[in-house]
């Protein structure tokens, strides 16, 4: 008989999953949108609160972005049009996505436990997946759509499945080329095909799914926008679909780059932050897969994720161009991993102790004031957040998160425009980073108060002097 310690009771569980979520959103309170990626997508999702423009993502007033499509967008500009633009409400659908498929993975557990919520404290409990429940991102609402393609494909080939599950599928397959384009297809349907490969049911599960409604779903959701986009902004196609998704994989050193840097990732890399960024539940899966591996032929469920689990970090092996958000799809079948294999675990109840200090220590580090300077570092918020209704300005780079603070008001300069600023009648304030700093010339240097600064740039104040 297995012994359940009172950590593993059903009410601890349910209670701590509502508390991890918890400290999340109080984080995403007092945490201020970092630069530059988390800044640039809250300032895409404010401009097109403010703009209304919901066909053409716009990185500043005018500008198009064309690297990513718009669902993650879409939901943080409703978040801004329904409450405000501070950061807790930009962060709130992916708190509230994340929170959804921790909750939702539980119901795909083969009861496997005493407890539907164990599937998502493990999940919430993986550094990769916690972070992103607070962060703008394009790959949340990616992970949201294959795991609503894995697991309702998994359901809908089950004996007595309803057909909604079919559907579902198809809906996730729409859903992805929203949340982050054509890659949805093959970040899925590879390690679908893989696992009917080995079972043998290819043929009896392409017969049970929904293709001619199915495809016209995926065409409704997603197509549109596609053509919208395009139509209202010439090139946008070109550059999303052959660029961001082939020039960005086969060359890191890609030169078209419009919003980003090359990426010199070593090879494999990607086996590295599965095994950090899943840490200490990467230990337990390759435990359990040692153990297990002889009979997974005879364990469907357990094999599916482990063809789900394997295929993304295996696709992008060869790809020199990559960060870590890219196995964030992964932390959801490595949940679901450990959840089946749960009671095999000695220790089990270690790890689950130790990967719920992860968590807690992040709140304990930002209650302690240890990560302050490393949060004022990386964000232009504590600049010009107090700054209102008065000129401000930045010396040949404007960061993302001046511009989300500012509600778009910064304006870039260069040295001959500054100069003819201080010539001017009116008070102005500039940002102006340290290096750049040493190359302003002495008698505009002169002009400017020193008002506050962070270890990469300094805000100053240009005040005319009356003529007395």
């Amino acid at each position: 008989m297995i012994r359940i310690s009172k950590l593993e009771s059903n009410k601890t569980l349910r209670i701590i999953f509502w508390v991890l979520l918890l400290i999340r959103g109080f984080l995403n309170i007092v945490i201020p949108l970092m630069d530059k990626t988390e800044a640039r997508y809250a300032e895409i999702a404010r401009i097109m609160a403010e703009t209304q423009n919901w066909v053409v993502l716009q990185i500043d007033y005018g500008v198009p972005f064309w690297a990513k499509p718009p669902l993650s967008s879409w939901a943080s500009a409703l978040s801004i049009t329904l409450f405000d633009d501070s950061a807790f409400f930009v962060r709130l659908p992916y708190l509230l996505v994340c929170g959804f498929i921790g909750w939702w993975i539980g119901k795909f557990g083969q009861k496997r436990t005493n407890s539907s919520y164990l599937p998502g404290i493990i999940l919430l409990s993986l550094p990769e997946f916690y972070l992103h429940s607070g962060v703008v991102s394009t790959d949340v609402f990616l992970t949201l759509s294959i795991t609503v393609v894995m697991l309702s494909f998994w359901k809908s080939i089950q004996k007595k499945a309803s057909t909604a599950w079919g559907y579902l599928f198809f809906l996730g397959l729409g859903l992805g080329l929203l949340a982050k384009g054509p890659i949805i297809v093959v970040l899925t349907l590879p390690p679908i095909l893989i696992w009917c490969l080995i079972q043998n049911n290819l043929i009896s599960s392409l017969k049970k799914a929904p293709w001619v409604l199915g495809s016209f779903l995926i065409i409704l959701i997603a197509l549109p926008w596609y053509f919208l986009a395009e139509a209202a902004s010439p090139g946008f196609i070109d550059y999303f679909i052959v660029g961001e998704h082939f020039n960005r994989y086969f060359n890191s050193g890609w030169v078209g780059d419009k919003y980003g840097f090359a990426k010199q990732q070593p090879f494999g890399i990607v086996w590295g932050f599965l095994l950090i960024f899943c840490l200490p539940w990467s230990l337990i899966f390759i435990q359990t897969l040692w153990k297990n591996f002889k009979k997974l032929k005879t364990n469907s469920w357990a094999l599916f994720l482990l063809t789900w689990i394997v295929w993304t970090p295996l696709f992008f092996t060869t790809s020199k161009s990559l960060i870590h958000p890219y196995i964030l799809p992964v932390t959801i079948p490595m949940a679901l991993w450990i959840h089946n294999y749960w009671f095999e675990i000695k220790a089990r109840v270690l790890f689950l102790k130790i990967g719920l200090i992860i968590p807690v220590l992040l709140l304990v580090i930002y209650l302690s004031g240890f990560a302050n300077p490393l949060l004022e570092n990386n964000t232009d918020k504590y600049l010009v957040s107090e700054i209102k209704n008065t000129n401000i300005y930045t010396l040949d780079f404007k960061s993302y998160s001046s511009q989300f603070y500012t509600k778009g008001n910064i304006k870039k300069v260069n040295s001959f425009t500054l100069d003819k600023l201080t010539l001017k009648p009116q008070d102005f304030y500039i940002l102006i980073s340290h290096k750049r700093w040493k190359q302003v010339a002495p008698h505009i240097k002169l002009k400017l108060t020193l008002i506050r600064s962070h270890k990469k740039r300094a805000l100053y104040r240009y005040i005319k002097k009356k003529i007395k």
